[in-house]
């Protein structure tokens, strides 16, 4: 009977023992979620966006050139078939081919055009042959006609008047007919020339059109001008130009060889926050390949106009930056983590962010655990803390949120009011 009064005595101790040592822990745990110790120390203000690499230098493929000095319009240019991302090619390696559907029709259709023109120029050439030499004959008879008619009207003049009269009409009549056929010997040889100048014209140009389109088909297979990895091109809206898509045929670009010695890192930073933003800031870089490396960078260029991406209705800013030091594992394309670094303090006073109220007033304040409502001096700020210039000192534990008797906390720091002004 007695050990059993021992043992509860003991359970009732133990138990009393552990409810103290419960209510502490959660006095404790209640205490250091109602309350944030003020800062001292190194603060940090950055601005944190992910981001891609890419090649600050790099060789662009490209298909070959159907508009610089040909008669070729308004045609697109299609990839049928390109080798796979990230091949490792040498100078001279297969790279893409382009579809040679609408060049090899247009081909086809230009040759027979070269035929017809070629045919018409033969006979254009064999036909004016033939009437100027008639034209020619016809001249030479009628000049003898026109000798024939002047002896007529030598031989006539012992004749009566009425004989010698009908002699000289008939020499001015055949004389004119010689003129006439003359002139439409000239006639004809200038519009026969006329004629074959325009057909050769023509004969030039489908020749020259014909050896263009030969030219353009002879670069449809595509090879690397130099060695290199092979990465996809981007069109405009952000998407791989791969097979099956159509290129720009001004740009031409089918993919690019790039130096992987010196990468960029480029991101977009929202209007809100592009003004922090300048050239030369350090910038810690992470990327999700390798996430025990760290690697460093500066800003190297700040886009001046803002641009919509894609599904976002907000404007934001190219940024680049480039990579410290040159590393064999990286990659084009490769998805970033980036802090540009704005700005750092080394010996700051700062507090959380929610911690910092501001009355109807404007006044910026903050609840002490002493029951006082601390007027302050804030300053810069991050993400989730802001520095305290005057008001504050390290140590001081300040309220995270409003107190449930905030109204009868006592006023303090009226003297930070001029400054504040």
């Amino acid at each position: 009977m007695k050990r059993t009064g021992i043992i509860t005595i003991i359970v009732i101790f133990v138990t009393i023992i552990a409810l103290v040592v419960f209510n502490k822990v959660a006095s404790k745990k209640d205490t250091t979620n109602l309350f944030a110790e003020v800062q001292k120390g190194e603060f940090e203000i950055s601005v944190i966006s992910s981001g891609e690499l890419l090649a600050e230098n790099s060789v662009d493929i490209k298909a070959p050139d159907i508009a610089q000095g040909r008669d070729i319009h308004g045609a697109d240019l299609k990839i049928q078939d390109l080798v796979s991302e990230g091949t490792v090619v040498k100078k001279g390696d297969y790279i893409a081919t382009l579809d040679r559907t609408i060049f090899d029709n247009a081909l086809k259709d230009q040759r027979e055009r070269l035929a017809t023109f070629r045919i018409n120029v033969e006979m254009k050439t064999l036909d004016t042959a033939v009437t100027l030499n008639n034209l020619r004959d016809e001249i030479k008879n009628q000049r003898h006609t026109v000798e024939e008619a002047a002896i007529t009207l030598r031989n006539s003049k012992f004749e009566p008047p009425t004989t010698i009269r009908q002699a000289e009409i008939d020499f001015d009549k055949q004389q004119r007919i010689l003129e006439q056929r003359e002139r439409t010997y000239l006639l004809r040889r200038a519009q026969a020339e006329r004629d074959l100048i325009n057909l050769n014209l023509w004969l030039s140009k489908v020749t020259r059109m014909v050896n263009d389109l030969e030219d353009v088909l002879a670069g449809f297979v595509i090879t690397a001008p130099s060695p290199g990895m092979i990465i996809y091109k981007k069109d405009r809206r952000g998407n791989k130009i791969k097979a099956g898509t159509s290129i720009n045929p001004f740009e031409r670009v089918v993919a690019t060889l790039p130096d992987l010695t010196t990468m960029l890192s480029k991101i977009y930073v929202s209007e809100v926050e592009i003004s922090k933003v300048k050239p030369g800031l350090l910038v810690n870089i992470n990327v999700d390949a390798f996430p025990k490396k760290v690697f460093t960078g500066k800003v190297i260029s700040v886009a001046n106009i803002g641009e919509k991406l894609p599904n976002t209705d907000s404007k934001v800013f190219e940024v680049m930056i480039k990579v410290d030091g040159t590393d064999p594992t990286l990659r084009p394309t490769m998805t970033t983590g980036n802090k540009v670094i704005i700005k750092i303090f080394k010996d700051a006073v700062f507090i959380p962010t929610e911690c910092l109220h501001t009355g109807v007033d404007g006044i910026p304040f903050v609840y002490t655990k002493n029951r006082t409502k601390q007027i302050v001096f804030p300053g810069d700020s991050n993400e989730k803390n802001i520095v305290i210039e005057k008001g504050l000192e390290p140590g001081t534990l300040i309220y995270l949120g409003q107190p449930e008797n905030s109204k009868k906390f006592k006023l303090a720091g009226k003297d930070l009011l001029t400054a504040l002004n």
